[in-house]
């Protein structure tokens, strides 16, 4: 099976990445669909088609590791996100990758129309500058029943931070980096409990509770990339933790 990274080589590059990521570009290149989750897309095409930017930083300290991997001391390699405002009707107040649907603008959805859409969006919600980012990856389509969005998830390397922030608060509550350290640790890993009984992969960083779809893929990408440590799956939290 040809994957979607292996046809768009306008746009994607695995040029000049740091060696720490090489577990995350060999883990897009083999992870195949129902490995990352039992949600996928309906086989007749409904859904509405989106995408998420799963972007790679190194914090201040990250280039003091030597390309080692994500622990050691200070911050290193870290992920962005965000916080979605408490107002919108879909997903309120949830942490997320940025990310949002596709318009016509970005092109096909079956071509490179999922980068675009994901590099467009996470500048219009974070105010991320595009020219920075090396799109080095892209994730099978995954299924978020509760919105119908099919989602697109894309790798990209923060090759030159830019200044980031809330764009608009109506749409976004906060933007943050987490160290990848911080998601590996088993101290911040617990198991969210929704109210109707669901239970997820969760992570408490950041003075927030990362859960449903964002956590799914980064628990997947954290175990195919051999980042994974043992944690406690019966260390439960309810989605009103903070109540």
């Amino acid at each position: 099976m040809t994957r979607a990274s292996d046809t768009r080589g306008g746009i994607l590059s695995k040029e000049g990445l740091p060696g720490w990521l090489d577990p995350v570009v060999r883990a897009a290149e083999t992870v195949q669909p129902g490995q990352l989750s039992r949600f996928l897309p309906p086989e007749n095409g409904s859904g509405r088609q989106s995408a998420v930017l799963i972007l790679f930083g190194e914090g201040e300290d990250g280039r003091g590791q030597g390309g080692q991997g994500p622990g050691g001391g200070g911050r290193g390699p870290e992920l962005l996100l965000m916080e979605r405002a408490g107002s919108l009707r879909s997903h309120a107040g949830q942490p997320s990758f940025p990310g949002g649907a596709l318009d016509p603008e970005d092109g096909d959805p079956q071509g490179d129309g999922p980068l675009r859409a994901a590099l467009r969006e996470a500048e219009e919600e974070t105010g991320l500058d595009p020219a920075g980012v090396q799109l080095f990856g892209v994730l099978p389509k995954l299924y978020i029943p509760i919105s119908g969005f099919v989602v697109t998830p894309v790798l990209g390397w923060w090759r030159e931070p830019s200044p980031v922030g809330v764009v608009d608060p109506n749409e976004t509550a906060r933007v943050f980096t987490v160290p990848v350290a911080d998601l590996t640790d088993p101290a911040n890993r617990v198991t969210a409990i929704h109210p109707r009984g669901h239970r997820g992969p969760a992570f408490l960083v950041e003075s927030a509770l990362v859960w449903g779809f964002t956590a799914g893929v980064i628990d997947r990408l954290l175990h195919f990339a051999g980042w994974e440590r043992p944690w406690d799956r019966e260390k439960q939290v309810p989605l009103d933790w903070r109540a």
